[in-house]
């Protein structure tokens, strides 16, 4: 098993690295004794040689291998003292994955042979397991350097097509007719010409895809028969995940960016650094936990055997050490680099910018991003929670951030439902939630708003379900949110009545309305536009499945054709899409204030009244905006929740100046139409809105 002779190499780069003639292996262990690296046969199944890396600068232990080959497959193992109640795990009999592998060879089993200790010892994870872990752990594999070169960088290209779309790489087009079979559920599919012309018409700016990073099925869920669906548990941050490879494998990932790119879509991927796949005290050991287990985990203070879960998944990356940090940041820059990625949301964003001291949004994370020159002008999103002290930090992210408001989802939820309180709270949504946002120069698309994200219901499912039905992911019932602010508009699940059919479609229609035409960034759920359904399930994560995936066969192409309609709106009307918050400021340029409430008789709202249920805006361009900021549109929003429709008194008209209703939420089919001199009735349950033109334009 030798064959092999190991020189000094290089600490940098991390990684295996392929030079012409041989590969540079560097890895990171602030506290193992030595570190074994392990060639493979081609097919994985042979471990070849086994050759002690034999330097070690600092905490990275390298080592140069002559003449070894690009593809060659590869591991480590980890020698030190295996000491739980000291935060130590090391067990060289565990194979471990390379951090910095670009590319992986195999799957992962669920063996015991995968854990560090024994499963069934009375002492549990301080019992130490001898099993060899190989034939279980994908190998990593030497990548071809050409192929992950830094790319030249092209910048956003969204323009005023400024909404994002959250889709799974998978779902979306798994059962998509109109994509070629072999294309389906694959990177290549999300850029087939079938999908490229779905978001175009809807006016898509960036598609936002669901973890892609390599992931691991729980071993629960296999132990089921189920799958990790959504891919929230990432084990290599550096590797596309390969499950949804297409024909073209690892080069198809790189064609769907560019194809995307070509037709002025961006790409964000949606990254979790905040944990990994190792899980808790009693998870395998698949590559951090074996190669420096106190380095790149937070470990409970006082008792290091265990983990602080912050996250809810059982451990939390140590994105506080300097080298756990490094990864994070290397990662971050590979996949703009080497890709073509424009953009990143962090889910569970908190951890990141978690000091000793709690959330800090100065903190070191944050820093070394800022000083990045290939990050600084990438598209950044935070989630902006976690479930540790402290966690809910909405608004409270650094300015290049913008940050999902779960706020804005519940607010209008609560105000279509007919909840009391809840106007007096979607007026501050429809306005970017200043009251959040609105400080150290943030702008006023820093909200990402959203009516359904890939966690919790459905649009079409927040108009048919009263309660979760998670059945189906055995947990009974157990799982997911409890408060989704949903309504089943009279029946639950499915039904063939024609009335509450109609009710829950002006719904959809109404909330969509809202997204569209509030300040902030809008997001919209794949599906969602054609009233995908998940059957009452909020929690999907375990769904590879009908439930989980976007259905075409049944696409409500009128619901689809009234969100083209609505992002057009968007696109063509700044006044709906500022840059910078309305406070109700007059305006130098005229006199006007940028944003006027009214009730639908011209008079003051009243505010106090709990049960309030209409109400009016008018939106100018801002009164901070300074004078090359073109004043290009009027719009006035007219929300009606009564069951009866009303007449409604537009603003003054200027001369020269007509009003035309833009959009009606009464129906799906949507047509201009001129004010005339009596006053416009607003449907009942239903949102109109109307912009001032010029009587020769309309």
């Amino acid at each position: 098993m030798t064959g092999y002779r190991l020189t000094r190499g290089a600490p940098y780069p991390l990684g295996a690295r392929h030079d012409g003639n041989g590969v540079n292996f560097a890895v990171f262990s602030e506290n193992a004794n030595a570190i074994d690296l392990c060639i493979f046969s081609e097919d994985g199944e042979t471990e070849t040689a086994r050759l002690a890396l034999p330097e070690r600068t600092g905490p990275v232990w390298h080592g140069y291998l002559p003449g070894l080959p690009v593809g060659s497959r590869y591991g480590f193992r980890a020698h030190g003292p295996y000491d739980p109640e000291r935060g130590h795990r090391f067990n060289p009999n565990k194979l471990l994955m390379d951090p910095y592998a670009r590319e992986l060879h195999g799957t992962w089993g669920n063996d015991p042979a995968m854990l560090g200790y024994e499963a069934e010892a009375p002492n549990a994870d301080l019992s130490f397991d001898t099993r060899d872990s190989a034939p279980f752990v994908p190998k990593s594999v030497v990548s071809v350097p050409a192929f992950f070169a830094p790319r030249v960088k092209g910048g956003h290209k969204a323009g005023a097509r400024d909404l994002i779309y959250e889709a799974h790489a998978k779902g979306l087009t798994q059962v998509h007719p109109d994509v070629p079979e072999a294309l389906q559920g694959t990177y290549e599919g999300l850029a087939s010409d079938a999908m490229i012309a779905h978001y175009k018409r809807l006016g898509v700016g960036a598609i936002e895809l669901l973890p892609v990073q390599a992931f691991v099925d729980d071993g629960f869920l296999v132990e089921s028969g189920r799958r990790n669906y959504w891919g929230y548990n990432s084990i290599g941050f550096f590797t596309p995940e390969p499950r949804y490879f297409g024909p073209e494998g690892m080069a198809g990932f790189r064609r769907m960016v560019d194809r995307l790119h070509e037709n002025e879509i961006e790409v964000i991927l949606d990254v979790v650094y905040n944990h990994t796949a190792e899980g808790d005290q009693a998870g395998p050991t698949l590559s951090f936990r074996g190669l420096d287990n106190a380095s790149y985990y937070r470990l409970s203070r006082g008792q290091p055997r265990y983990y602080v879960n912050d996250t809810g998944c059982g451990n939390t990356l140590n994105i506080a050490h300097p080298y756990v940090l490094r990864m994070v940041l290397d990662s971050l820059r590979f996949w703009v680099e080497a890709f073509g990625i424009d953009g990143f949301r962090f889910d569970l964003a908190t951890v990141l910018g978690r000091e000793e001291h709690g959330f800090d949004p100065s903190g070191r994370f944050f820093a070394a991003l800022r000083q990045d020159p290939v990050l600084a002008d990438v598209r950044m999103i935070a989630e902006p929670w976690d479930i540790g002290p402290g966690g809910y930090q909405l608004g409270a992210f650094p300015h290049e951030f913008r940050e999902w408001n779960d706020g804005f989802r519940d607010s209008v939820r609560r105000y279509w439902r007919d909840d009391d309180h809840a106007t007096q709270d979607l007026g501050g949504r429809l306005l970017g939630s200043a009251e959040n946002f609105d400080h150290s120069g943030r702008r006023s698309w820093t909200s990402v708003n959203f009516l359904a994200a890939h966690d919790g219901f459905t649009l079409a499912d927040t108009t048919r379900y009263a309660h979760r039905h998670n059945e189906a992911n055995g947990e009974m019932n157990r799982d997911g949110h409890g408060s989704n602010f949903s309504d089943n508009c009279g029946v639950e699940g499915e039904t063939d009545d024609p009335a509450i059919i109609a009710r829950r479609q002006q719904r959809q229609r109404n909330m969509l309305a809202t997204l569209f035409l509030a300040q902030g960034t809008p997001m919209l759920l794949a599906g969602d536009e054609v009233s995908n359904s998940q059957g009452g399930n909020n929690n999907a994560y375990c769904q590879d499945t009908e439930t989980g995936w976007v259905s075409w066969d049944e696409a409500d192409e009128e619901m689809c054709a009234f969100v083209a309609h609505l992002s057009a709106f968007r696109v063509a009307h700044s006044a709906v899409r500022q840059t910078r918050f309305l406070h109700g400021g007059t305006r130098p340029r005229d006199g006007l204030v940028d944003v006027e409430w009214s009730d639908f008789s011209g008079g003051p709202v009243q505010w106090r009244d709990p049960q309030l249920a209409n109400f009016c805006l008018t939106l100018r361009c801002s009164a901070e905006a300074p004078d090359y900021v073109p004043d290009l549109d009027t719009v006035f929003v007219a929300f009606n929740r009564s069951e009866e429709g009303l007449p409604v008194d537009l603003p003054d008209t200027p001369k020269g100046m007509i009003w035309v209703r833009e959009i009606d939420t009464c129906t799906a089919e949507q047509a201009e139409t001129a004010v005339g001199g009596d006053a416009p009735i607003v449907g009942a349950r239903s949102v109109s809105a109307f912009v001032l033109v010029s009587a020769g334009s309309e």
